[in-house]
């Protein structure tokens, strides 16, 4: 059983061993989209295949549309080369539920996959083609929120954005000067409207595209680069908009697990394949079976019914609030707290965690007791029903092959939203602060952690984190059995509020927060015995 469309041509084959076929005439589809494309989308990985591509999927079997998804590469071109193109475009979506089942999904619905290499003048010039069309409705974007970044870490233009910013949109090296570009080429072409949708995991992610577009196009009209309006059309008229949404669906890497599933079954050329940018692609994505989309609904050439792919559709301050309930209450925080003492207690998965009575106990607290009486409501999801679903369905699912220790990255940039701004909405609210027990107890585990030494005072390899050779010297000089007063050598390190969202002192934590950690560091076992005596 080989992946291709000459593989899917014994459907019977496929259909026998459980596998879910796409119900369109895809070769009528694949015409289609080529000579009208309705919906271009930035960034072929993981996330993308199993949700807006099987979102397209579901859309095409019902006939809602008839064209598919035209998929752009722009980071690694290896992906397409040596993954979509040989597979015809097609891949299997494994869907791993919480309940111990698996449904298997060949997905087609990519019309035409494309490299965005300004380099590669037969990739670039088709490219243009798609842009300069009139039925072009959407273009939506997963290329994390560091592909938007147009600045290094001291504040100064990344060299291709400054390079591309003096030498105009014939041929862009930067990821955003290259869609840039191609947005310059649709308003040479008559100005047609166009949604410019980023999905990816970050706040207010519309305005980040946006603001990165909106650099490119003044810094061209400006030099003389293009031609004069291009930054009204892009940035100004309201022909192209930048909506807001919120996405949340785990995608880990494949997983050698699903991986022999589908071996079992007869589908051949499983393999993996790492890219020279270690990337890991593979035929096939293993997902959860959860999912949410939220997008503010500002499409001015029409869109897609969406919805009937259960996409939700809102207004601005909607998508804001849902935003904030997933990331500053109803799962990051979560997550954050599994990482940290998953790590110190050696766990491997994240659902084998939720088999721990104490951590659950311990997320359990923090959802519903410590955030949940100052969450961000946003109606249109329960935030009561989505932390149900996240502690019951979405974290103990055996199937998901997701880490504490990947979690765990970038710990220190996600303490200040995660958890900070529950400590803030509780002052703000007037909140007794004592009634916040344990996200002190996640902190005092993050000091912890820092030492790198597990609850056995094995040591183990943080994850990684732009703050580590910053923090880590806090707590380099603890040792087990440290007295409280000890705990002082941390005293500036609570009060950084970039880290925790807030002066932990001001706050009136701090305090809390060592003696935690000093009962953390006590001896072996002292991770345990502390959870077990603060969860109850």
């Amino acid at each position: 059983m080989k992946l291709s469309n000459d593989g899917l041509h014994n459907s019977k084959e496929w259909t026998e061993k459980g596998f879910t076929l796409p119900r369109f005439d895809r070769q009528e589809m694949i015409g289609r989209t080529r000579e009208e494309p309705l919906w271009v989308h930035f960034g072929a990985g993981n996330i993308f295949r199993a949700f807006h591509a099987a979102a397209a999927q579901k859309l095409l079997n019902e006939g809602v549309i008839d064209r598919g998804i035209t998929v752009v590469e722009g980071f690694d071109y290896e992906i397409v080369e040596k993954m979509y193109r040989p597979h015809d475009d097609l891949s299997v979506l494994v869907t791993l539920k919480a309940d111990g089942s698996v449904e298997k999904t060949v997905v087609g619905s990519i019309g035409e996959s494309c490299i965005l290499d300004s380099e590669n003048g037969e990739e670039f010039t088709r490219l243009k083609e798609i842009f300069a069309s009139p039925s072009l409705k959407l273009a939506t974007f997963t290329i994390t929120e560091k592909g938007y970044s147009l600045k290094d870490a001291k504040g100064g233009l990344i060299p291709p954005v400054k390079a591309d910013f003096s030498a105009g949109p014939e041929k862009p090296e930067s990821y955003i000067g290259k869609v840039t570009a191609l947005l310059y080429e649709r308003f040479l072409k008559g100005e047609e409207p166009l949604a410019m949708v980023s999905t990816d995991n970050c706040s207010h992610n519309g305005d980040k595209l946006k603001d990165a577009v909106s650099a490119f196009a003044k810094a061209w009209e400006e030099g003389g680069k293009v031609k004069e309006g291009f930054v009204k059309y892009a940035v100004e008229s309201g022909k192209v908009s930048y909506p807001w949404s919120m996405i949340d669906k785990i995608t880990p890497r494949p997983d050698p697990s699903v991986e022999e599933i589908l071996r079992k079954d007869g589908v051949e050329e499983l393999e993996n394949v790492i890219t020279e940018k270690k990337t890991y692609v593979a035929p096939f994505v293993n997902a959860e079976e959860s999912e949410y989309l939220v997008i503010e609904d500002d499409f001015p050439g029409g869109r897609p019914e969406l919805e009937k792919a259960g996409f939700l559709f809102t207004d601005r301050e909607t998508v804001d609030k849902v935003e904030r309930m997933k990331v500053c209450t109803c799962l990051n925080p979560l997550h954050t707290a599994l990482a940290i003492f998953g790590c110190l207690l050696g766990y491997k998965r994240i659902s084998d965690e939720m088999k721990d009575t104490e951590l659950k106990k311990l997320i359990t607290r923090i959802g519903y007791e410590e955030g949940l009486p100052v969450v961000s409501d946003p109606k249109v999801i329960s935030p009561k029903e989505f932390i149900d679903t996240v502690i019951n369905v979405r974290f103990p699912n055996p199937f998901m092959p997701d880490t504490p220790q990947r979690i765990a990255t970038d710990t220190s940039q996600k303490l200040p939203i995660r958890l900070g701004e529950t400590i803030k909405n509780s002052r703000a609210a007037g909140r007794d602060m004592s009634e916040l027990k344990l996200i002190p107890l996640v902190f005092a585990g993050w000091l912890r952690y820092l030492m790198a030494l597990d609850d056995e005072g094995n040591p183990f390899e943080l994850s990684p984190d732009p703050l580590l050779e910053e923090v880590t010297p806090y707590v380099s000089d603890i040792k087990f059995g440290a007295a409280l007063e000890e705990a002082g050598a941390v005293d500036e390190l609570l009060h950084n509020a970039s880290i925790f969202g807030v002066d932990l002192f001001e706050a009136g934590l701090a305090d809390e927060v060592k003696r935690y950690f000093i009962s953390l560091v006590s001896g072996k076992g002292a991770v345990r015995k502390t959870l077990k005596e603060s969860v109850g």
